[in-house]
C-alpha cells in the first residue's frame, strides 16, 4: 500500500461533505477530513482488475472516461496506452444510448479529416473552409477518442462517478459494467465496481487508472507499468496514512499562517506608501497656501530709495 500512500489514495473530503454510502470505505477522520481505508482499495482494485481483464480477454473494448481538468490528460494517457476508446473533452448526451447518430458524426470526423488530408480544402472558397474547419475542431475536441469506436463498449471506467454521472446512466441503460474512482462524497451503488479513493488528486488518478488499463494492457500480452510492480520500501499501514494525514494537515496550516503574514505585509506596506503619498500631497497644499501670503509680505516691504 505504500503507493497508495504516497499517490493521496487516503485523502478524502472535509467530513461535512460525505455520502454514508461510503462509510464502509472509510476508516476514519482526521483534522475534519475522511481518511479511505487503503485495505479495502486493494480489494476493491483487486475485484476491478479481474473482472476488466476477464471482459478484455473475451474481446471486449473499454471506454475510459474523464472530463474534469485533473483527469483529462491521465485519461488520454493511459487509454492510449491500453490501445483503449477515450472521452476527455465533453460527455455528449447519447453517446451510447444513441450511439447511432454518434457512428454518423464520427464518419463525418474523419471525411473532415480525410478532405484536409488530401488538400481538398484548397479547392473550396475560403469561407466555406472557415465552416468547415470550425466544424472539424468541434468535432474532433469531442470526439477524438471514440472516432474508431464502431460498436458499444463492453466496460466503462470513469474518473468521477458524480462529475460523469451522465456516462454511468447511459451505461447502466444499456447494462454495461461500469468502473469509477470514488471519494468520499461519491455514491458507490450507482457503478457495479467502486474503487475508492481521493478522485481529486492527478497522482492518485494516475495510479489507479493506471492500473486499470494495465487489466487491458495485460488481456493483450503487453507489460504492464503500475499492477504487479513490488513496493521497495517498507509497507505501509493506515497509522503511517494517519501520520501523513497530521503532516499535511501542519503543512496546511503552515501555509494558511505564511498567507496570513504575507497578507499583513502587504496591507503594512500599502498603509506606509498611502501615508507617504498623503503626507506629501498635505506639505505641496501647505506650500501653496504659504507662497501666496509669501508674495503679500514681500510687496508690502519698503521699496529702496
Amino acid at each position: 500500500m505504500r503507493k497508495l500512500l504516497e499517490a493521496g489514495v487516503h485523502f478524502g473530503h472535509q467530513t461535512r461533505r460525505w455520502n454514508p454510502k461510503m462509510g464502509k470505505f472509510i476508516y476514519g477522520a482526521r483534522n475534519g477530513i475522511y481518511l479511505i481505508d487503503m485495505g479495502k482499495t486493494v480489494d476493491q482494485v483487486n475485484v476491478a482488475y479481474a473482472k476488466l481483464k476477464s471482459i478484455v480477454d473475451e474481446g471486449g473494448k473499454v471506454l475510459f472516461v474523464g472530463t474534469k481538468e485533473s483527469a483529462k490528460q491521465i485519461v488520454v494517457d493511459e487509454a492510449t496506452r491500453s490501445g483503449s476508446f477515450y472521452i476527455a473533452n465533453r460527455w455528449l448526451g447519447g453517446t451510447l444510448t444513441n450511439f447511432r447518430t454518434i457512428l454518423g458524426r464520427t464518419k463525418r470526423l474523419k471525411e473532415l479529416e480525410e478532405m484536409e488530408a488530401n488538400g481538398d480544402f484548397d479547392k473550396l472558397p475560403k469561407k466555406e473552409v472557415a465552416l468547415l474547419k470550425k466544424d472539424l475542431e468541434k468535432l474532433s475536441r469531442n470526439l477524438e477518442g471514440i472516432k474508431e469506436m464502431r460498436r458499444l463498449p463492453q466496460a466503462v471506467i470513469v474518473d468521477d462517478p458524480t462529475v460523469e454521472h451522465n456516462a454511468i446512466e447511459e451505461a447502466r441503460k444499456l447494462r454495461i459494467p461500469t468502473f469509477a474512482i470514488c471519494d468520499t462524497s461519491d455514491d458507490p451503488d450507482i457503478v457495479n465496481f467502486p474503487i475508492p479513493s481521493n478522485n481529486d488528486a492527478p497522482t492518485a488518478l494516475k495510479l489507479l487508472l493506471g492500473v486499470l488499463a494495465d487489466a487491458v494492457v495485460e488481456s493483450k500480452g503487453g507489460i504492464t507499468e503500475f499492477a504487479y510492480v513490488k513496493d521497495q520500501a517498507e509497507e505501509a499501514t493506515m497509522k503511517d496514512a494517519v501520520r501523513a494525514a497530521d503532516i499535511a494537515n501542519e503543512q496546511r496550516k503552515a501555509a494558511i499562517r505564511a498567507q496570513k503574514q504575507a497578507r499583513e505585509e502587504r496591507f503594512k506596506k500599502m498603509q506606509a506608501e498611502r501615508n507617504a503619498r498623503f503626507a506629501e500631497r498635505k506639505a505641496a497644499a501647505q506650500g501653496d497656501k504659504e507662497a501666496p501670503k509669501a508674495e503679500e509680505k514681500a510687496a508690502d516691504q519698503p521699496k529702496a530709495a
